[in-house]
């Protein structure tokens, strides 16, 4: 009983949080428009507010920030919640949801849209559809590789997607060499960003986002279970196989989406986790709701802070995580050096 409680207040503190500065962000920009405002537009409709405000701030704020905060939201939700999965299942603080390759893999696809053209097959719907298929394929590569028999040993399943991550780094590199006029579009997209990203975008992410949700929340108890080790889990009646393709298949589903619709935006499934997990504890029943709410609030803070730093350019959101995420790492790396 303490426990629910307790998650339900951490949860809710959270999601209210989340929820103001998700508010706030949508004011934030060159257009600067007042906290108050924006709520007001945004519960217009609810509450029948007399419109003070003009017509193009209604639409900066319901057709141009307001997808693009929603999304960031959505995408540092997922990619917290598959590092929060993919630490369990590997059983280290310092794994997130790029170390099978996902992303190499991703951006491969983004790439050959960039210099070869394929948006006739998907109209604009082009570079995400390709990334999220070459993401779940690279997936797909690293299992394969790594399987034994039914097995799927950790330390084979993390060596594969080191390997094949650094040979679509390397597809992925030769392809910008060749790709001329095309290099800056594929730059801009590989560090990351939720520049010009609508609702179409929305409601791509939307589905895959509450689907790994709900499958995570389903799978805590089995999660604490792995913590114990597979000999443990085992004992207690735990399918270790069937549940670590099941993370594995949630984590490429999740992340693929992700990147396919922000790009690269990488740190956000290594750093989040562990700090919760630092402030709540290791209980998956906990750690699960919480790293939604925390990444989401993360990745529209850095968002936010992307769009003013050297205003009225946009510093690409994979730089500042990166800035975060790199001395955070080095931090874990320097902790946990007598355990590695």
């Amino acid at each position: 009983m303490y426990q629910r409680k307790r998650t339900v207040i951490i949860t809710g503190g959270l999601f209210l949080l989340t929820l103001f500065v998700m508010t706030v962000s949508v004011g934030v920009g060159e257009s600067g428009i007042a906290p108050q405002k924006v709520f007001d537009i945004l519960t217009a409709g609810i509450f029948g507010t007399t419109p003070y405000w003009s017509a193009g701030e209604e639409t900066i704020v319901l057709g141009i920030r307001l997808p693009r905060v929603i999304l960031g939201a959505l995408v540092g939700a997922s990619l917290a919640l598959a590092g929060a999965a993919l630490q369990s299942l590997f059983r280290n603080p310092m794994a997130d949801p790029f170390i099978l390759g996902i992303s190499s893999g991703a951006a491969l696809g983004a790439s050959l849209v960039f210099v070869y053209g394929l948006s006739v097959a998907f109209t604009i719907y082009s570079i995400p559809v390709m990334a999220f298929i070459f993401g779940l394929g690279t997936l797909f590569l690293v299992y394969n590789v790594a399987r034994v028999g039914n097995l799927i040993p950790i330390n084979t399943l993390l060596l594969s997607g080191v390997a094949i991550s650094a040979l679509f780094s390397a597809c992925n590199s030769f392809v910008m060499f060749t790709a001329g006029h095309n290099l800056n579009a594929i730059m801009f997209w590989t560090m990351g960003s939720l520049s010009g990203r609508g609702w179409d975008y929305v409601w791509v992410m939307l589905p895959f986002t509450l689907a790994g949700i709900a499958v995570m929340i389903t799978l805590t108890r089995q999660l604490n279970a792995m913590m114990f080790g597979e000999e443990s889990a085992q004992y207690l009646g735990i399918n270790v196989e069937r549940l670590k393709k099941i993370l594995l298949i949630v984590t490429a589903i999740i992340t693929s989406a992700a990147v396919s619709v922000s790009g690269i935006i990488g740190f956000v499934g290594l750093i989040i986790p562990h700090i919760v997990r630092l402030v709540t504890g290791p209980d998956h029943r906990v750690v699960v709701p919480v790293c939604v709410f925390a990444g989401a609030l993360f990745i529209v803070l850095a968002d936010m802070f992307a769009r003013v730093v050297i205003a009225p350019t946009e510093l690409p959101l994979g730089i500042l995580t990166a800035l975060c995420g790199a001395p955070f790492f080095l931090y874990l790396l320097r902790s946990k050096r007598g355990e590695l």
